[in-house]
């Protein structure tokens, strides 16, 4: 078994769509980045590829790249557990954390759970998303951005 962490973070803007996990949220302000700036799943794929010390998410899909511009992350997500797999391993679970003060979050934790699991090819029940606010402090709690932790288990896939 192999263990990886992952974190990512993004600035909230006006005129963006928000993308967690896969999901779209209904929001006033959207996240900056070269892709869809899904930071959930951003911080998903560096703890998977950590876990396969495969390095990180901008080393296989850098922001310099043009074909990565807008790219959706849910298929950024697809070719890592690709990559993954390709070295011998497969998703044993992943629990994701994202840390927004607003907007709240808990009617879309179980469609970004579905989301996950179906783009990774894993059961549901190896898929945990959460989320959590900083009581206002930092960056986070001024609503100027959203960051996501993740943690992965790759198991052997020969077995």
């Amino acid at each position: 078994m192999r263990i990886g962490q992952g974190y990512d973070v993004h600035k909230l803007v006006e005129d963006r769509e928000l993308w967690l996990c896969g999901v779209k949220v209904a929001h006033t302000h959207g996240l900056l980045g070269h892709s869809d700036a899904d930071v959930a799943i951003h911080a998903l794929c560096d703890s998977l590829l950590g876990a396969a010390a495969l390095r990180d998410i901008g080393y296989h899909f850098p922001d310099t790249d043009p074909k990565y511009k807008g790219a959706d992350s849910k298929m950024l997500l697809k070719e890592v557990v690709g990559l993954i797999r390709e070295k011998g391993y497969e998703v044993g679970n992943v629990d994701v954390t994202i840390i927004a003060q607003a907007p709240k979050l808990k009617g879309y934790i179980e469609q970004m759970r579905s989301t996950l699991s179906g783009v990774m090819g894993v059961d549901i029940d190896c898929v945990s998303v959460k989320a959590t606010t900083t009581e206002c402090l930092g960056f986070e709690g001024r609503k100027e951005g959203i960051s996501a932790m993740a943690v992965a288990l790759l198991k052997d896939g020969t077995e």
